[in-house]
């Protein structure tokens, strides 16, 4: 089987925006991950700390959500900065606390009036609301700003069972093999997978691959990915620093 790279990804997504037109939820997610390994695989510290927090993006942000919003930001270059050279168990925690703190869970319906919206990590901190993708591509965002490596993070999907809905969660592997915690909105502990049964997994991607899940492990890495195109315009947004 191919390995996914970016070339090849290019070329699949090129290749499959072409035939979206009438196809089934589950066509146009594939074409989702893809897009987003792209864009996720450039995430780095200095792109961040340069895009998100210089003075001019600051004000453009006052102008757009009100003073507010400065001291939001400001605290998050705070925690990625304070925490770019501390171990990964500390950064995973950091985090997690401080998406939790600051955003509080709402369903896309009320907060965007729509079905499904997936906010940059700016408009969910600017807005203090997100749903469970917005959580998790918080914490993934934020986790590579600080230098955690992309290999160790994937954002998956589940199922949540207790609830019977598909989920979005982050895992975080320490080692490839390893069983992998997970950061979750729907339960603020981090905690190895194998200790969530209420999740079942589904699949994970990040900015190098999509993978197949397997129970608790690293799971079979497969040849294609999915999407629609909010994510395609948010990644747009994302790159130029919103």
């Amino acid at each position: 089987m191919a390995i996914l790279n970016k070339a090849n990804l290019k070329k699949f997504v090129n290749h499959l925006s072409k035939l979206m037109q009438g196809k089934s939820v589950h066509f146009r997610l594939a074409l989702l991950i893809a897009v987003v390994c792209i864009s996720l695989s450039s995430l780095n510290h200095a792109n961040v700390i340069n895009k998100v927090f210089s003075q001019d993006k600051l004000q453009s942000l006052a102008n757009q959500y009100g003073k507010q919003i400065e001291p939001k930001m400001r605290s998050w270059q705070a925690l990625i900065e304070e925490n770019f050279d501390r171990s990964d168990w500390h950064r995973l925690h950091e985090v997690n606390h401080f998406a939790h703190r600051n955003i509080e869970y709402a369903d896309d319906i009320i907060q965007w009036q729509t079905k499904d919206y997936w906010a940059t990590p700016v408009e969910s901190l600017a807005h203090g609301k997100g749903d469970c993708e917005d959580y998790a591509i918080f914490k993934y965002m934020t986790l590579r700003a600080m230098g955690v490596t992309e290999d160790k993070l994937r954002l998956m999907y589940v199922r949540a069972i207790t609830v019977d809905t598909p989920h979005m969660v982050l895992i975080y592997f320490d080692e490839p093999k390893a069983i992998p915690l997970v950061l979750d909105n729907l339960n603020p502990r981090i905690l190895p997978a194998n200790r969530r049964s209420d999740l079942k997994p589904i699949y994970s991607f990040n900015g190098q691959g999509l993978w197949l899940a397997r129970a608790h492990g690293l799971g079979k890495k497969v040849k294609s990915g999915s999407g629609v195109k909010n994510w395609d315009l948010l990644l747009d947004r994302i790159e130029l620093g919103e």
